[in-house]
Protein backbone atom coordinates (compact mmCIF):
# COMPACT_ATOMS: atom_id res chain seq x y z
CA UNK A 1 0.00 0.00 0.00
CA UNK A 2 1.20 3.13 -1.12
CA UNK A 3 2.00 5.99 2.07
CA UNK A 4 1.49 9.60 2.57
CA UNK A 5 4.28 12.09 3.29
CA UNK A 6 4.34 14.59 5.77
CA UNK A 7 6.66 17.24 5.54
CA UNK A 8 6.74 19.30 8.59
CA UNK A 9 9.08 22.52 9.46
CA UNK A 10 11.15 21.24 11.86
CA UNK A 11 12.03 17.76 13.47
CA UNK A 12 9.96 18.76 17.13
CA UNK A 13 6.75 19.41 15.21
CA UNK A 14 7.23 16.40 12.84
CA UNK A 15 7.55 14.22 15.68
CA UNK A 16 4.91 15.75 17.60
CA UNK A 17 2.47 15.36 14.76
CA UNK A 18 3.80 11.72 13.95
CA UNK A 19 2.72 10.71 17.80
CA UNK A 20 -1.14 11.56 17.08
CA UNK A 21 -1.44 10.44 13.54
CA UNK A 22 0.60 7.61 13.95
CA UNK A 23 1.66 6.20 17.49
CA UNK A 24 3.48 2.79 16.41
CA UNK A 25 5.82 4.86 13.77
CA UNK A 26 9.54 3.26 13.67
CA UNK A 27 11.71 6.03 14.28
CA UNK A 28 14.49 6.18 11.43
CA UNK A 29 16.32 9.18 12.70
CA UNK A 30 15.44 11.81 9.86
CA UNK A 31 11.75 10.29 9.54
CA UNK A 32 9.55 8.29 11.09
CA UNK A 33 7.79 5.72 9.48
CA UNK A 34 3.94 3.72 10.29
CA UNK A 35 1.11 1.92 8.31
CA UNK A 36 -0.38 4.99 6.33
CA UNK A 37 2.12 8.12 7.10
CA UNK A 38 6.21 8.82 6.46
CA UNK A 39 6.80 11.83 8.66
CA UNK A 40 9.74 13.79 8.09
CA UNK A 41 11.05 17.36 8.06
CA UNK A 42 12.57 20.69 6.74
CA UNK A 43 15.34 22.34 9.25
CA UNK A 44 14.76 25.72 8.32
CA UNK A 45 15.21 26.91 4.34
CA UNK A 46 16.80 23.29 2.94
CA UNK A 47 16.46 25.24 -0.45
CA UNK A 48 17.32 29.17 -1.34
CA UNK A 49 17.49 31.25 -4.20
CA UNK A 50 21.35 30.83 -5.67
CA UNK A 51 23.82 33.41 -5.15
CA UNK A 52 24.88 35.74 -8.12
CA UNK A 53 27.54 33.77 -8.89
CA UNK A 54 25.57 30.55 -9.69
CA UNK A 55 24.51 32.54 -12.89
CA UNK A 56 27.58 33.80 -13.56
CA UNK A 57 31.41 33.04 -12.90
CA UNK A 58 31.98 36.96 -13.37
CA UNK A 59 29.62 37.83 -10.31
CA UNK A 60 32.18 36.33 -8.17
CA UNK A 61 33.93 39.91 -7.89
CA UNK A 62 32.18 42.85 -7.11
CA UNK A 63 31.96 45.31 -9.69
CA UNK A 64 29.71 48.39 -10.08
CA UNK A 65 29.56 47.58 -13.88
CA UNK A 66 27.71 44.41 -13.17
CA UNK A 67 24.50 46.20 -11.69
CA UNK A 68 22.29 45.73 -11.24
CA UNK A 69 21.98 41.61 -11.46
CA UNK A 70 17.97 40.89 -12.63
CA UNK A 71 17.64 36.76 -13.22
CA UNK A 72 15.36 36.24 -15.90
CA UNK A 73 14.49 33.15 -13.93
CA UNK A 74 15.59 32.84 -10.18
CA UNK A 75 17.80 29.24 -9.67
CA UNK A 76 17.45 27.33 -6.39
CA UNK A 77 20.35 25.98 -4.65
CA UNK A 78 20.31 23.75 -1.29
CA UNK A 79 21.43 24.44 2.11
CA UNK A 80 24.90 22.98 2.03
CA UNK A 81 24.40 22.20 5.75
CA UNK A 82 21.06 20.56 5.32
CA UNK A 83 21.67 18.82 1.53
CA UNK A 84 21.30 15.29 3.53
CA UNK A 85 17.94 15.60 4.84
CA UNK A 86 16.79 17.41 1.44
CA UNK A 87 18.24 14.02 0.09
CA UNK A 88 16.25 11.99 2.40
CA UNK A 89 12.89 13.94 1.79
CA UNK A 90 13.79 13.02 -2.18
CA UNK A 91 14.25 8.99 -1.59
CA UNK A 92 10.85 8.98 0.71
CA UNK A 93 8.69 11.03 -2.47
CA UNK A 94 9.55 8.35 -4.38
CA UNK A 95 7.78 5.28 -2.50
CA UNK A 96 4.76 8.23 -1.63
CA UNK A 97 2.00 9.36 -3.83
CA UNK A 98 0.53 11.86 -1.86
CA UNK A 99 1.86 14.80 -0.16
CA UNK A 100 1.02 16.69 3.28
CA UNK A 101 2.45 20.13 3.43
CA UNK A 102 2.69 20.18 7.35
CA UNK A 103 5.31 23.38 7.85
CA UNK A 104 3.98 26.49 9.95
CA UNK A 105 0.47 28.09 9.39
CA UNK A 106 1.71 31.10 7.18
CA UNK A 107 3.62 32.90 4.25
CA UNK A 108 7.24 31.49 5.14
CA UNK A 109 5.83 27.79 5.85
CA UNK A 110 4.28 27.49 2.36
CA UNK A 111 7.76 29.12 1.09
CA UNK A 112 9.86 26.42 2.54
CA UNK A 113 7.49 23.79 1.31
CA UNK A 114 7.34 24.99 -2.14
CA UNK A 115 11.04 25.63 -2.65
CA UNK A 116 11.65 22.01 -1.59
CA UNK A 117 8.81 20.73 -3.87
CA UNK A 118 10.00 22.82 -6.51
CA UNK A 119 13.92 21.39 -6.27
CA UNK A 120 13.21 17.96 -6.09
CA UNK A 121 10.26 18.49 -9.14
CA UNK A 122 7.80 16.21 -6.83
CA UNK A 123 4.62 15.99 -8.80
CA UNK A 124 2.59 13.89 -6.56
CA UNK A 125 -0.93 16.15 -5.39
CA UNK A 126 -0.50 17.73 -1.76
CA UNK A 127 -3.05 18.22 0.90
CA UNK A 128 -2.15 21.74 3.63
CA UNK A 129 -2.14 20.80 7.39
CA UNK A 130 -3.37 24.66 8.64
CA UNK A 131 -2.48 24.16 12.47
CA UNK A 132 -2.05 27.25 15.00
CA UNK A 133 -1.14 24.95 17.81
CA UNK A 134 0.45 21.33 18.21
CA UNK A 135 -1.78 19.89 20.92
CA UNK A 136 -2.88 16.20 20.34
CA UNK A 137 -6.92 17.41 19.82
CA UNK A 138 -5.74 19.88 17.29
CA UNK A 139 -3.70 17.60 15.18
CA UNK A 140 -6.64 15.83 15.15
CA UNK A 141 -8.79 18.33 14.19
CA UNK A 142 -5.94 19.43 11.05
CA UNK A 143 -5.73 15.76 9.40
CA UNK A 144 -9.82 15.87 9.67
CA UNK A 145 -10.26 19.23 7.65
CA UNK A 146 -7.19 19.03 5.27
CA UNK A 147 -7.31 21.15 2.16
CA UNK A 148 -5.76 21.22 -0.87
CA UNK A 149 -2.50 22.95 -1.13
CA UNK A 150 -3.86 24.73 -4.29
CA UNK A 151 -5.78 26.76 -1.84
CA UNK A 152 -3.24 28.78 -0.47
CA UNK A 153 -1.55 29.67 -4.04
CA UNK A 154 -2.04 33.50 -3.69
CA UNK A 155 0.07 32.96 0.01
CA UNK A 156 2.74 30.62 -1.99
CA UNK A 157 2.67 33.22 -4.94
CA UNK A 158 3.13 36.22 -2.29
CA UNK A 159 5.89 34.55 0.08
CA UNK A 160 7.84 33.66 -3.23
CA UNK A 161 7.49 37.30 -4.30
CA UNK A 162 8.65 38.48 -0.94
CA UNK A 163 11.65 36.60 -0.94
CA UNK A 164 12.73 37.35 -4.39
CA UNK A 165 12.18 40.95 -3.68
CA UNK A 166 14.71 40.38 -0.71
CA UNK A 167 17.11 38.59 -3.66
CA UNK A 168 16.92 41.82 -5.57
CA UNK A 169 17.32 44.36 -3.20
CA UNK A 170 19.77 43.08 -1.12
CA UNK A 171 22.24 41.36 -3.34
CA UNK A 172 21.79 44.84 -5.64
CA UNK A 173 22.01 47.18 -2.68
CA UNK A 174 24.70 45.04 -0.29
CA UNK A 175 27.39 45.27 -3.58
CA UNK A 176 26.53 49.03 -4.82
CA UNK A 177 27.16 50.42 -1.09
CA UNK A 178 30.00 48.13 -0.57
CA UNK A 179 31.53 49.25 -3.95
CA UNK A 180 30.89 53.44 -3.57
CA UNK A 181 32.12 53.23 0.28
CA UNK A 182 34.83 50.60 0.21
CA UNK A 183 33.73 48.90 3.02
CA UNK A 184 31.41 45.62 3.61
CA UNK A 185 28.07 46.81 4.18
CA UNK A 186 24.76 44.47 4.54
CA UNK A 187 21.46 46.11 3.24
CA UNK A 188 18.47 44.64 3.34
CA UNK A 189 14.93 45.10 2.62
CA UNK A 190 13.54 44.82 6.07
CA UNK A 191 17.41 45.08 8.22
CA UNK A 192 18.24 48.14 6.07
CA UNK A 193 14.66 50.39 7.11
CA UNK A 194 14.70 49.12 10.85
CA UNK A 195 18.41 50.24 11.52
CA UNK A 196 17.65 53.72 10.25
CA UNK A 197 14.82 53.63 13.07
CA UNK A 198 16.75 52.14 15.47
CA UNK A 199 19.47 54.69 14.66
CA UNK A 200 17.04 57.83 14.39
CA UNK A 201 15.54 56.99 17.72
CA UNK A 202 19.44 56.91 19.28
CA UNK A 203 20.52 60.24 17.92
CA UNK A 204 17.15 61.66 20.16
CA UNK A 205 18.05 60.03 23.04
CA UNK A 206 21.38 61.11 22.73
CA UNK A 207 20.07 64.40 22.03
CA UNK A 208 17.88 65.14 24.89
CA UNK A 209 18.21 67.65 27.34
CA UNK A 210 15.99 67.32 30.48
CA UNK A 211 13.47 70.17 30.86
CA UNK A 212 12.07 71.68 34.37
CA UNK A 213 8.30 72.11 33.72
CA UNK A 214 5.57 72.10 36.40
CA UNK A 215 2.47 70.66 37.61
CA UNK A 216 -0.54 72.41 39.08
CA UNK A 217 -2.43 69.47 41.19
CA UNK A 218 -5.34 69.89 43.20
CA UNK A 219 -7.58 68.09 46.15
CA UNK A 220 -11.42 68.61 46.13
CA UNK A 221 -13.42 67.73 48.51
CA UNK A 222 -17.24 66.34 48.29
CA UNK A 223 -19.72 65.10 51.21
CA UNK A 224 -16.46 63.46 52.93
CA UNK A 225 -15.28 62.05 49.75
CA UNK A 226 -11.55 63.63 48.76
CA UNK A 227 -10.14 63.04 45.30
CA UNK A 228 -7.20 64.40 42.85
CA UNK A 229 -6.93 65.99 39.95
CA UNK A 230 -4.46 67.39 37.75
CA UNK A 231 -4.59 70.77 35.28
CA UNK A 232 -4.68 69.73 31.52
CA UNK A 233 -3.44 71.86 29.03
CA UNK A 234 -0.09 73.03 27.59
CA UNK A 235 3.51 71.89 29.98
CA UNK A 236 3.86 74.54 31.99
CA UNK A 237 7.84 75.54 31.89
CA UNK A 238 7.51 79.00 33.65
CA UNK A 239 6.80 78.75 37.46
CA UNK A 240 5.26 81.81 37.38
CA UNK A 241 2.57 81.26 35.39
CA UNK A 242 1.83 77.64 37.10
CA UNK A 243 1.68 79.69 40.19
CA UNK A 244 -0.52 81.77 38.44
CA UNK A 245 -2.71 79.20 37.64
CA UNK A 246 -3.23 77.57 40.60
CA UNK A 247 -3.62 80.94 42.59
CA UNK A 248 -7.13 81.44 40.31
CA UNK A 249 -8.61 78.52 41.61
CA UNK A 250 -7.37 77.74 45.22
CA UNK A 251 -10.45 78.24 47.70
CA UNK A 252 -12.77 78.41 44.75
CA UNK A 253 -15.71 76.29 44.42
CA UNK A 254 -15.17 73.52 41.22
CA UNK A 255 -18.17 72.15 38.92
CA UNK A 256 -18.40 69.34 36.99
CA UNK A 257 -18.66 70.67 33.14
CA UNK A 258 -17.98 67.44 31.37
CA UNK A 259 -18.54 63.76 32.66
CA UNK A 260 -17.93 60.74 30.09
CA UNK A 261 -18.46 57.09 31.52
CA UNK A 262 -17.98 53.60 29.05
CA UNK A 263 -19.13 49.87 29.82
CA UNK A 264 -16.32 48.00 28.87
CA UNK A 265 -15.72 43.48 29.40
CA UNK A 266 -12.48 41.96 29.94
CA UNK A 267 -12.43 38.72 28.90
CA UNK A 268 -9.40 36.22 31.41
CA UNK A 269 -6.80 35.17 29.50
CA UNK A 270 -7.04 31.96 27.73
CA UNK A 271 -5.11 28.84 28.47
CA UNK A 272 -2.06 28.12 27.31
CA UNK A 273 -1.57 25.71 24.05
CA UNK A 274 1.86 23.83 24.08
CA UNK A 275 3.33 25.99 21.54
CA UNK A 276 2.40 29.01 23.11
CA UNK A 277 3.65 27.51 26.46
CA UNK A 278 7.22 26.50 24.41
CA UNK A 279 7.49 29.92 23.44
CA UNK A 280 6.65 32.06 26.92
CA UNK A 281 9.45 29.30 28.55
CA UNK A 282 11.80 30.22 25.83
CA UNK A 283 11.52 34.07 26.22
CA UNK A 284 11.46 34.14 30.08
CA UNK A 285 13.73 31.23 31.06
CA UNK A 286 15.77 30.82 28.21
CA UNK A 287 14.90 27.21 27.75
CA UNK A 288 16.47 24.87 25.10
CA UNK A 289 15.02 23.17 22.08
CA UNK A 290 15.92 19.76 23.87
CA UNK A 291 14.28 21.06 27.62
CA UNK A 292 10.98 23.03 24.85
CA UNK A 293 10.66 19.44 23.76
CA UNK A 294 10.93 17.42 27.24
CA UNK A 295 8.49 20.22 28.46
CA UNK A 296 5.99 19.57 25.71
CA UNK A 297 6.44 15.33 26.20
CA UNK A 298 5.62 16.23 29.80
CA UNK A 299 2.44 18.32 28.92
CA UNK A 300 1.04 15.87 26.13
CA UNK A 301 0.90 12.74 28.35
CA UNK A 302 -0.46 14.64 31.41
CA UNK A 303 -3.19 15.58 29.01
CA UNK A 304 -3.75 12.16 27.66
Amino acid sequence: MSKTLIIAEKPDMGRTIAAVVEPKAVNKRTYLEGERYVITWAIGHLVGLAEPERYDEKYKRWNDRDLPIIPERFKLWPNARTKEQLKTIGELAKRCDRLINACDAGREGQLIFHLIRQYLKLKQPVDRLWISDLTPETIRRGFETLRSDAEYDALTRAARARSEADWLIGMNASRAFTIRHKALLSVGRVQTPVLALLYDRHREIEAFRPETYYVVAASFLQEKTSYAGVWQGERLTDRIKAEAIAGKVRGKPAAIAKYESAESSEYPFKLYDLTLLQREANGKYGFSAKKRWTLRSRCTKSIK
